[in-house]
């Protein structure tokens, strides 16, 4: 396949020590902070124009304990063993499993007419800047200190040099960068 490859953003919120989760993969530690009324911190901002969604298997599991699906767009969950991902019923035809090279799901994005592909989960992120495949990032800083559990960064990004673009914050202490990388 030939083309430009969508753009490939990240939007994800981190605490302070850059964990995405508690080790057993709670985010009470985020869905609990106090937010000011009607703010989204971007979020459906980001979202105008994107196309397809990428993530993790293990964040497609943790997104399937949320009492709704969240997505609108197509979702790519990535697995090694993509027979062992069990699709729920309802989700057919909304989310497929793949095995395939970062790129070459890109590309497959790509040919369908997709432009922007929102990246999402701590090593699908990672395997991503690695590979020099992302594009935009936006990392949300929580004022919190979890001392352990998923970390967004770390092993497996590589030597990733990245451009400040913006940073914003909130009276509750939020902190958001934007990068292109």
């Amino acid at each position: 396949m030939t083309g430009q490859l969508p753009s490939a953003e990240v939007f994800i919120a981190t605490s302070l020590d850059g964990y995405i989760a508690r080790p057993d993969g709670d985010i009470l530690w985020l869905t609990s902070r106090p937010v000011p009324e009607g703010e989204d911190f971007g979020y459906a901002a980001f979202l105008e124009g994107v196309g397809a969604m990428v993530m993790g298997r293990e964040s497609f599991e943790k997104v399937l304990t949320f009492p709704e699906w969240p997505y609108t767009t197509p979702v790519v969950v990535l697995s090694r063993t993509p027979g062992r991902v069990a699709v729920p019923e309802a989700l057919k035809g909304k989310v497929r499993v793949s095995d395939k090279p970062l790129r070459a799901v890109l590309e497959e994005l790509g040919a369908d007419g997709v432009t922007r592909v929102y990246i999402d989960g701590g090593q699908t992120i990672r395997s991503f800047l690695a590979e020099g495949l992302v594009r935009r990032m936006i990392v949300t800083l929580i004022p919190v200190l979890l001392g352990q559990g998923r970390p967004l960064w770390g092993h497996g990004a590589g030597d990733v040099d990245l451009t400040l673009v913006a940073s914003r914050s909130w009276e509750n202490g939020f902190v958001q960068v934007e990068y292109r990388a």
